[in-house]
């Protein structure tokens, strides 16, 4: 890339461009499918030419946006739409300004179609400059509309690992409009986002419990989600402290728990023994969160009220009812007389035996 800097603007590609309004391109991993991490992929040359994109801060970026558009065409080569895709991923990171200026120049539907692309890099570079215009509301009806759920579904189950993260994120931002939700689900997401969150790295699993989370608030992606397997992964996770991810994959497993798939799911995987410890020895949200799911467990099932009465839950629920929020005490208080009745189901049929040998 032929880039250099001067004091009224840059040349990009010999070509001389000014007003651009950028953000420090240092790597660094979002959080919470904010935005991606620049600076993960190769420089385009050997030597440690500074970048186009240096934090500046001058006032007209249409001109280089309409041009680098230009450059997603597909009669450009691939390393021109490539280089072209990468700068718009830089330039869309974190300026909400320049996510409206670069949808409003035509960029969406060339950066949905290299989301299909065979290219590995340009793939990822689609999918990640997607992610970060949809950041911007204004943008998420145009990206659904203009067809990027499959691609993007098509990025989750092929991509790099960088690619799959964002596409989850980016289907995330989607979801945010309810009409997507079942689209989305509709699309095969919802096992490839099970299988993420099973088989990822950290990073991985936080954006594809995010990504269920939102998606499964629609009864027929909860239905899915169960039918994926997606309480062996939930499980596991909770199971270990050290993982982070406790609190995410509790929050997943309660609202899961409204079908009636997802219980005999949870006790088949393992989760009875997991939450109890959870409500033994979790963080005070964690122990809360726990009983929520314990007591829909066990609402209209005898069965699981023994089991999990006989993993000894009983004492450390009662602690939770006498020091946890209103809410949490009103749970527990509720879990603590269903865990309770088999006992005195158990006794009525010896104290009628009782009774009828007195007579």
């Amino acid at each position: 890339m032929a880039t250099t800097e001067n004091s009224t603007g840059f040349i990009y590609m010999d070509r001389k461009f000014s007003g651009l309004s950028v953000s420090d391109i240092s790597s660094s991993a979002f959080s919470d499918c904010n935005s991606d991490r620049s600076g993960e992929f190769p420089t385009p040359s050997s030597d440690s030419r500074r970048r186009l994109f240096l934090s500046c801060a001058i006032e007209n970026p249409d001109d280089l946006i309409r041009y680098l558009v230009s450059n997603l065409d597909s009669s450009c080569s691939i390393e021109e739409q490539k280089q072209a895709a990468m700068e718009i991923r830089l330039l869309s990171k974190d300026k909400p300004e320049n996510r409206i200026k670069i949808a409003k120049a035509g960029a969406i539907k060339p950066l949905i179609s290299l989301i299909s692309s065979s290219d590995p890099q340009l793939q990822e570079h689609g999918v990640t400059a997607v992610l970060n215009l949809s950041l911007c509301d204004e943008n998420k009806e145009l990206i659904a509309a203009s067809g990027a759920i499959k691609p993007l579904v098509k990025a989750l189950k092929s991509g790099t690992p960088t690619a799959k993260e964002n596409a989850a994120c980016a289907l995330l931002r989607l979801s945010q409009i309810e009409d997507n939700k079942i689209a989305i689900g509709r699309s095969g997401a919802i096992p490839l986002l099970v299988s993420l969150l099973e088989t990822g790295g950290i990073r991985a699993k936080k954006d594809a419990s995010t990504a269920l989370y939102s998606l499964c608030s629609a009864k027929e992606n909860k239905i899915r989600a169960v039918e994926s397997g997606i309480m062996k992964p939930l499980v596991e996770l909770m199971a270990d402290f050290e993982s982070n991810m406790v609190d995410k994959s509790a929050f997943v497993m309660n609202l899961l728990m409204s079908v009636p798939e997802s219980k005999p799911a949870v006790v088949e995987e393992g989760g009875v023994p997991v939450l109890v410890e959870i409500v033994e020895a979790g963080t005070q949200r964690q122990k809360e969160m726990g009983v929520s799911i314990l007591l829909q467990l066990c609402e209209e099932s005898v069965v699981y009220r023994t089991m999990v009465a006989r993993e000894g839950a009983i004492p450390s629920v009662v602690a939770l009812s006498q020091s946890s929020t209103c809410r949490g005490k009103q749970k527990a208080e509720a879990l603590i007389e269903l865990l309770r009745q088999p006992r005195q189901q158990q006794q009525q049929p010896q104290q009628h035996f009782d009774n009828t040998c007195e007579r």
